[in-house]
């Protein structure tokens, strides 16, 4: 029997707002990240390290670096493999500062991480921001976007993950449908419109992206690339203020 979506608030509710922002932190070596970091200051607090960081070396040295310094640190790798293997990858991360992980497989592959993940917040890709409805015709899936993502979500809060990373155009059904426990980070936020060449496709407005429950948002290449990062990621914690406010 399905269970009613739960009303109480999310675990994020009472979240300071400037935590709210998640920094990706994509750029193409260990050295560049610190540099930025401490361009940054105290306008970030919590930042995502991925795969180009992993390939480029250091990754786990930065991971340290970071938490020594009182950043909430988004260990973003996708994990995909067999069960045990995920399992194992998850139980690495325990014990160094590290918030959040990701997953990105099926109900096996959620339930291992989910069952190593300690003090570690595993959460569940549901479909990439930069996937359309075309891209989805191509990889064979029948249903709409928003169908994917609430099964993905419901399976994943099954699996005992702690939330989900989705798009805010889906937020607001998975907030009338999934309990509210599952906590949703939102990637393909832009402050200003898209530029020329921006791979996401399905994307929002930091203001929209609250609005419609996100806990947690994802910015990146608005703040790495602006002639003023730090001014640029201040302004983007007076946007999330004011929509929190």
């Amino acid at each position: 029997m399905t269970r009613p979506p739960d009303s109480s608030p999310s675990p994020a509710a009472r979240l300071p707002a400037r935590e709210r922002l998640i920094f990706a932190l994509d750029v193409a070596d260990a050295v560049q990240a610190r540099r930025l970091v401490e361009q940054l200051g105290e306008a970030v607090q919590f930042y995502k390290i991925g795969l180009e960081l992993f390939m480029a070396g250091g990754y786990f040295e930065l991971l340290d670096w970071l938490a020594t310094r009182g950043k909430r640190i988004f260990v973003d790798l996708k994990f995909f493999d067999i069960p045990a293997t995920v399992a194992a990858a998850v139980r690495q991360l325990r014990g160094r500062g590290v918030t959040f992980a990701t997953v990105h497989g099926n109900q096996a592959i959620m339930q291992a991480a989910a069952g190593a993940k300690g003090d570690v917040k595993v959460l569940a890709v549901t479909v990439l921001t930069s996937l359309d409805r075309g891209d989805l015709d191509d990889l064979g899936f029948q249903c709409d976007v928003q169908q994917l993502v609430l099964s993905r979500a419901r399976r994943a809060l099954e699996a005992g993950c702690d939330g989900v990373v989705s798009s805010a155009l889906e937020v607001a059904a998975l907030r009338a449908a999934i309990d509210r426990r599952l906590l949703v980070v939102t990637p393909g936020v832009r402050p200003v419109d898209n530029r020329p060449g921006d791979d996401q496709k399905r994307v929002v407005s930091v203001t929209q992206a609250f609005q419609y429950g996100a806990d947690y948002i994802v910015v990146g290449r608005p703040i790495r690339d602006a002639a003023d990062p730090r001014a640029a990621a201040e302004d983007i914690q007076r946007q999330i203020a004011a929509a929190l406010g």
